[in-house]
């Protein structure tokens, strides 16, 4: 085969160390080979840098080995043309697998560009990823604490999710402070709704007197302390991210119907700004794990079921495609609808979501557009063609 380049490396990652091969073509049929095993402290990564340029290395490839492959990964990018590999892509012969061996597979791999390199964005792009990440599990946290606040309210027999849509509001904050603070008069409670909800103050009334001891004050003083404390977080890694977002590409992302801020930011901490790493819209979609599996044998498709991709990047989609289904004359709502009543609600919103990203979300990001994304044309429909040329009149079909 082919030989791509003639100096290259493969590093087998672990957590504390690393086994390093270098293959050296020259003139003779077998390469050379050279393998050495580091650390993974700091320096012992420097000296991997370090001895790697004497080698005159070009080209190094890697596993993605759980996070491990990040500190290597820092360390030489600056230096060499790095390839990530899917570990499921490059697997070696069961039964012949060692730390040596595996690095030089990798090695042999890459020498001749069998290694199909992973996304792996740049280092503003990576912090903001982590950023976007950690403020989807503060979200879940909270969430997790208000499930927690309910499930204390219902023990004491408080039944304000019955008469309020959300305990955790202006007026049901009021009302838990309130039982925090040892008061227990259902009449008081209740006069602490706030806006609408003091048009059911007969029924606040009923749903406020409940049995509340020492302990349910406990749990609710514990939990609101925990709630505050999340939201706290919440608000600031907003503004962190906000200082960190082109205020121009969210805008035109913000332009896709279901698409709000925090699903920009996220669109842009999992794709990044710079579309050429993928194929196409398609390719990009198929990555996210938005695209129908292929899993055919013997011209039989065995299964469809959508493959691991991005789940941070397909659950921001789904959930913006959630939302654009409720937008009143838009096409991703109608595109949805027609779905769900062939292949269900669950193929439908998925299918909503790879539109989203397939026609809108790239081509915002790609190329700049001064407003809403144009609407896919109209198709034509078939049938009986109209008759307004015999009759004389203007035709206002569709052919």
């Amino acid at each position: 085969m082919q030989i791509l380049y003639s100096r290259c490396c493969g590093i087998d990652v672990h957590k504390d160390s690393v086994t390093v091969c270098v293959l050296v073509y020259s003139d003779t049929p077998e390469p050379e080979v050279r393998k050495k095993e580091f650390a993974t402290y700091f320096k012992a990564l420097l000296n991997l840098k370090m001895w790697l340029l004497s080698q005159r290395v070009t080209h190094v490839a890697m596993e993605s080995t759980g996070v491990y492959w990040k500190p290597v990964w820092q360390a030489l990018e600056s230096n060499f043309e790095l390839i990530l590999a899917n570990p499921y892509q490059v697997k070696n012969i069961p039964g012949k697998k060692t730390d040596a061996r595996d690095s030089q597979w990798l090695a042999e791999l890459l020498a001749h560009g069998l290694i199909k390199p992973s996304f792996v964005p740049s280092a503003e792009t990576r912090e903001l990823r982590d950023l976007a990440r950690y403020r989807v599990k503060l979200v879940e946290e909270c969430n997790r604490t208000h499930n927690r606040i309910h499930k204390v309210l219902e023990d004491a027999c408080i039944k304000l999710d019955t008469v309020a849509t959300d305990i955790l509001g202006a007026s049901g904050r009021n009302m838990i402070r309130a039982i925090i603070d040892g008061k227990t008069n259902p009449d008081w409670l209740a006069d602490k709704a706030q806006t609408a909800l003091r048009g059911k103050l007969p029924q606040l009334r009923l749903a406020m007197r409940g049995r509340i001891t020492e302990h349910h004050r406990m749990m609710l003083r514990e939990l609101m302390e925990d709630l505050e404390f999340t939201e706290g977080k919440i608000q600031r890694l907003d503004q962190t991210i906000s200082g960190r977002i082109d205020v121009e590409k969210l805008t035109r992302l913000c332009t896709i119907p279901g698409v709000s801020a925090i699903t920009a930011w996220t669109l842009l901490a999992e794709l990044g700004s710079d579309m050429s790493v993928f194929r196409g819209p398609k390719n990009a979609a198929s990555w996210a794990g938005l695209c129908p599996g292929n899993n055919t044998s013997g011209g039989k498709r065995l299964s469809n079921r959508t493959r691991k991709g991005n789940r941070w990047l397909r659950r921001a989609l789904c959930q913006s495609a959630w939302a654009a289904t409720r937008k009143k004359n838009c096409y991703i709502a109608a595109f949805f609808y027609r779905k769900a009543g062939k292949h269900g609600i669950r193929k439908a919103i998925v299918a909503t979501a790879h539109r989203l990203l397939q026609r809108l979300g790239l081509n915002v990001v790609v190329e700049p557009q001064t407003g809403a994304p144009p609407a896919p044309p109209r198709r034509s429909k078939t049938g009986r063609p109209c008759k307004c040329s015999e009759r004389a009149i203007p035709c206002k079909h569709n052919h």
